[in-house]
């Protein structure tokens, strides 16, 4: 059973049809696709025999990695936050994060909300969009050098519509973070973990700055001068 259920989950005629299922329940409903998604990641996950790499998932050197990833997620956040969300906000407004105020000043919201981006966002974003969309659909399309970049833009694209709940800044800034983690994933094919890790590092400045309501300090700074 398991060899025909992961059989008729890589035909491509399939694979698109879930990305493309998954995203329009993303972009009009939130969280509805991603839990589609993510449900039909894990059924092909199980199919696979619990094949880690098929997800990108591989032996790793895990010191390395997390130094990697800790370098690339604190670049990453220095580059958003200084130069490209200041230019967003600019032209479309600011991000909307309210659905977060109830993790400010509030410690107990934040360790839970912190846990819940882990497994969730860090984990499972990663798993869905890294992981099975847009290896699969560089597969589909032939899995060169040129398929797998194809892929990464299109995935990313489908990533920041997902997050249409923040606002148009919102959408265009994650769609951006979603972009440079397909790049590093394009360059580490076999190492899904260092995305996860990169993701939830990332994520783990932003949730910390919103608990301390210091989250536009570095934005608003740069906005003064614009």
């Amino acid at each position: 059973m398991k060899n025909k259920v992961h059989a008729y989950l890589r035909k491509p005629t399939i694979v698109i049809s879930i990305i493309l299922i998954s995203s329009v329940l993303s972009y009009l409903t939130g969280g509805l696709g991603y839990i589609f998604g993510i449900a039909v990641a894990l059924i092909t996950f199980w199919a696979s025999n619990y094949n880690w790499i098929e997800f990108g998932i591989g032996k790793l050197k895990w010191r390395k990695t997390f130094v990697r990833a800790v370098l690339y997620a604190m670049l990453i956040f220095i580059v958003m936050d200084l130069v490209i969300q200041p230019f967003v906000e600019l032209h479309w407004g600011s991000i909307d994060l309210s659905q977060l105020d109830s993790i400010r000043s509030n410690f107990g919201n934040y360790l839970m909300f912190v846990v819940f981006m882990w497994i969730v966002a860090a984990f499972g974003e990663e798993f869905l969009y890294r992981g099975f969309f847009m290896k699969r659909f560089a597969e589909i399309l032939g899995g060169t050098n040129r398929d797998w970049l194809i892929s990464a833009f299109a995935i990313s694209t489908l990533f920041g519509m997902a997050h249409l709940y923040q606002g148009i800044s919102g959408m265009i800034t994650t769609g951006l973070i979603g972009l440079i983690l397909s790049i590093i994933f394009y360059k580490n094919r076999d190492n899904l973990t260092l995305n996860i890790l990169i993701h939830g590092i990332y994520n783990m400045i932003g949730i910390t700055l919103i608990y301390l309501d210091r989250e536009r300090m570095f934005i608003d700074w740069v906005l003064q001068y614009l």
